[in-house]
C-alpha cells in the first residue's frame, strides 16, 4: 500500500470487501493494518472512514491494532451508496511508471471499468493486474468516490470487439486525426453506456482502424491538433467526456 496523503485532521479512506453494520466489527488487511499502525502510527480510538460501492461509507474507530492486525468498530453510515458513472477505458498497456499514473488518474477521473487491450502495435508485454487494482484502490481511497473500477483481464483487440456488448458505444480515440470532433461525439453519445478506446504508443495499426470503423457500435474521434501520447489522450479524453456527460455537475457529498 502506498504512503497516500491525507488532509490534516480527515479521518483515513480504505476500501473493503466486507459489509459494514452499526455495532459490528472489521478486520482489515494485513497492509492496511501496516499502513494505519505503522504509518500513519494510529492508535485505539482513532476514526477511519471504509467504504465500497454496495454498502457506501462508514466512520469506525480502531478498536485493537498491531503491525499486522487491526480490527474496527463500525459506529455509523457517512454515505449512501448512490449512482456512479458508466464509463469503461479500454486502453493498450504502457511503460509501468507511465501505467501506474494513467490507473490512477483514470480512476480519480470516474472510469467504472478498465480493460486492458493488446493491439499491433503494443510493446507492452505483460500486465500486473494486482499492481494495476492496488494502484486503483489507492486512487479511489484518495479521490473519496465509493467504487473502484472493475478490473478486466487483457485481451486481444480483435477477441474483445467479437464479444463487445452492443448497446455500449464504443469512441475510438484516432490519432490520426480522422472521425468526428470529439466534443461534438461526446455531446451526441454522452446519453448511453460507453466506453473510450486509446491506443499504444506509436498509435493503431491502419488495418485496426479500418476493421473498427465498420463496426455498427463504434464512432471514432480526433483529438485535436496535437500529438498527445497514449496516457495524455486516455486523461484528457475521460475530462472531456466526463464534462459533457453531466459528471462534473455532481457536487462533493461528504
Amino acid at each position: 500500500m502506498s504512503q497516500r496523503e491525507r488532509s490534516p485532521g480527515r479521518a483515513p479512506r480504505l476500501y473493503v470487501d466486507t459489509t459494514p453494520a452499526a455495532g459490528g466489527s472489521v478486520e482489515l488487511t494485513a497492509g492496511q493494518a501496516h499502513y494505519l499502525h505503522s504509518v500513519l502510527r494510529l492508535g485505539a480510538g482513532a476514526a477511519v472512514a471504509i467504504f465500497n460501492a454496495t454498502d457506501g461509507e462508514w466512520l469506525t474507530r480502531i478498536a485493537d491494532s498491531s503491525s499486522k492486525r487491526v480490527w474496527l468498530t463500525v459506529e455509523h453510515r457517512l454515505r449512501e451508496p448512490g449512482p456512479e458513472a458508466d464509463l469503461w477505458l479500454v486502453f493498450a498497456p504502457i511503460k509501468h511508471a507511465r501505467l501506474d499514473w494513467l490507473v490512477e488518474k483514470a480512476t480519480e477521473l470516474g472510469v467504472s471499468a478498465l480493460l486492458p487491450v493488446w493491439t499491433a502495435h503494443t510493446q507492452v508485454e505483460r500486465v500486473n493486474l494486482e499492481r494495476i487494482r492496488a494502484h486503483a484502490i489507492d486512487a479511489a481511497e484518495q479521490s473519496e468516490r465509493l467504487s473502484i473500477p472493475e478490473l478486466h483481464p487483457p485481451e486481444e483487440l480483435e477477441r474483445l470487439l467479437a464479444a463487445w456488448p452492443p448497446e455500449r458505444l464504443l469512441i475510438v480515440c484516432d490519432e490520426t486525426g480522422g472521425g468526428e470532433t470529439f466534443a461534438k461525439a461526446a455531446v451526441r453519445l454522452s446519453h448511453a453506456p460507453a466506453a473510450l478506446l486509446v491506443g499504444p504508443e506509436g498509435g493503431f495499426d491502419r488495418r485496426e482502424l479500418d476493421a473498427v470503423a465498420k463496426l455498427s457500435f463504434v464512432t471514432r474521434v480526433g483529438l485535436g491538433p496535437r500529438v498527445l501520447r497514449a496516457e495524455t489522450a486516455a486523461l484528457a479524453a475521460l475530462a472531456v467526456y466526463q464534462a459533457i456527460a453531466g459528471d462534473w455537475d455532481y457536487a462533493r457529498t461528504r
